[in-house]
């Protein structure tokens, strides 16, 4: 028996017939309105299909935030073709892996990477075709002049099933090669009524949503959400993420929610623009993606108030493992803060932690947090392998390490490919990361296992001082000593302007690593082993 469900571009159909002349999408001047939005959507599904592009297809996006890349989300789902977006600060090279990866027909790409362009057009199977967004040299058409040509052209919404593939969502690639993860039209509707249940709720048309990250990944799946209930979504006029602009934008159009990262959210709470514009009007800042320091939580919850939101959640589950809502979010320790924790499990999302075995262990104890439930995705596209290390009876391994109170609440202990070995001794990064950002001085810190010739591995701490701090390895490594273990003890504190982060505005500890290889900071190691 089929399972029919409702093609998710119907959602801009929906808007079309409610709310008009209400703005879907403000960028910059532009405004579009749900009747524009679904007469673009209309002409744009109406030329990929021209094109060939049909149920089940595969179009590459490539793309900066803009009006074109939110268009082309809906005139995928129309067609009953998978939206592939790719993280637009991804190299030419990357690109076109992904595109021979996903098996795409169609790729559309901004104008701004006709380097891009080229390493897709010669990749094997290169897509059929490959149209511009914006101005630029390169590709067939440009997607403005497509819509334009097929302007008045009504395309209806393709009849899915609950299983039929909507978008491949691409996972960061912190190890290995970036893997597409399936999502599904059928698991996508249970994404987008759990999100607003649980992260935004009372959520409607009279909302209005910033937008400060690539649509590609999370933030499109917020943006997806909020287009659901007919709400506006507003993107930052530049390429930079420009503070001060947001919160002007906040100001001018009463902005209500921002999906956001930890990175993201502590710069909006340290720049002097908190201080000169009303903000209100926020009511939900959802933060996601990284884990967020309790000093910064606090930081947040001072300058913004108690309007933030966490949740924990993969691509691969489409966010939706726990979250932690703003009545939650405690200013002050104490007996109420349940610091550390990442929140409960989400609606309609069980949550349990296992051992190596796959049984469940008891409250208190570490372990592998596993997820089943309806926003987990339908697998990884064409990678047997990887399904078969990810699922084990049925359910998903976020391969994050972690363990549940006796309440329910999870609280995240790392990742486990963050742990590292050092004398016999399992050490976690988080803990040690923690503890060091409770000094004043300290603003950002990583801490990852080298190699060692003596422990196997040790610690190095790389530390980010505060404007006008100056602490030393010393002062540091004093600070730090009382509050943990001698053997989990970094080795070395070294101070950098900035840690590198991902198109994400993560600090994966591959990167950092690179950057210690590159300085040569690990040459010391070099002369203990010789």
């Amino acid at each position: 028996m089929t399972r029919r469900v409702m093609n998710l571009a119907h959602i801009v159909t929906q808007n079309a017939r409610r709310l008009p002349a209400h703005p879907a999408f403000i960028w910059g001047e532009k405004t579009l309105d749900w009747a524009e939005m679904e007469t673009q959507v209309s002409a744009l599904a109406a030329g990929l299909s021209a094109r060939g592009i049909g149920k089940g297809d595969r179009v590459l996006v490539h793309s900066k935030n803009c009006d074109a890349m939110f268009v082309s989300m809906f005139a995928t789902f129309r067609l009953g073709a998978v939206w592939v977006p790719t993280n637009f600060r991804l190299l030419p090279d990357e690109v076109a892996y992904l595109a021979t990866a996903s098996g795409a027909k169609g790729f559309l790409c901004h104008g701004d990477f006709p380097e891009h362009a080229a390493a897709v057009a010669a990749a094997a199977p290169a897509p059929e075709f490959t149209w511009r967004i914006g101005e630029g040299a390169f590709g067939e058409a440009e997607v403005g002049a497509v819509i334009a040509r097929h302007r008045g052209e009504r395309v209806e919404n393709a009849a899915v099933e609950h299983d039929d593939p909507c978008w491949f969502f691409f996972t960061s690639g912190t190890t290995g090669r970036s893997k597409a993860a399936v999502l599904t039209h059928g698991q996508m509707g249970f994404v987008i009524t759990n999100h607003l249940c649980d992260l935004v709720p009372g959520s409607t048309e009279k909302d209005a949503s910033l937008v400060v990250a690539p649509l590609s990944h999370g933030a499109g799946v917020h943006q997806l959400m909020m287009s659901a209930r007919g709400a506006t979504s507003i993107l930052l006029s530049t390429e930079r993420f420009d503070i001060d602009e947001a919160y002007r934008l906040i100001a001018k159009h009463r902005i209500s929610n921002i999906f956001t990262v930890p990175t993201i959210l502590k710069m909006l709470v340290e720049h002097p623009a908190a201080d000169q514009h009303d903000h209100s009007s926020l009511r939900y800042i959802i933060y996601a993606g990284a884990p967020m320091y309790r000093e910064d939580q606090k930081a947040a919850l001072k300058k913004l108030g108690k309007v933030i939101v966490q949740y924990f959640g993969l691509g691969e589950v489409t966010g939706n493992i726990t979250v932690l809502p703003p009545a939650l979010h405690e200013p002050e320790d104490g007996p109420q803060a349940r610091i550390g924790t990442c929140g409960f499990e989400r609606t309609g999302m069980q949550v349990q932690i296992q051992d190596d075995e796959g049984k469940e262990v008891e409250p208190g104890v570490q372990g592998e947090i596993c997820v089943i439930g309806p926003a987990v995705f339908a697998g990884y596209y064409d990678n047997p392998e990887a399904n078969a290390k990810s699922f084990r009876d049925g359910w998903f391994r976020t391969g994050d390490l972690g363990h549940m109170d006796a309440q329910g609440f999870v609280y995240i202990t790392g990742r486990a490919s963050d742990m590292y070995i050092s004398g016999g001794s399992n050490i976690y990064p988080r803990e040690i990361e923690e503890k060091i950002l409770t000094h004043p001085a300290i603003a950002e810190v990583a801490v990852l296992g080298v190699p060692d010739p003596v422990w196997g591995e040790i610690g190095i701490a790389v530390c980010v001082n505060r404007p006008g701090q100056n602490a030393t390895e010393a002062e540091i490594a004093d600070f730090l000593g009382p509050k943990i273990a001698r053997y989990k003890m970094p080795k070395r504190f070294l101070f950098w302007e900035a840690l590198p982060k991902s198109g994400y505005g993560k600090v994966p500890k591959r990167l950092v690593k690179d950057e210690l290889e590159k300085r040569g900071e690990l040459d010391f190691l070099k002369g203990k082993a010789s």
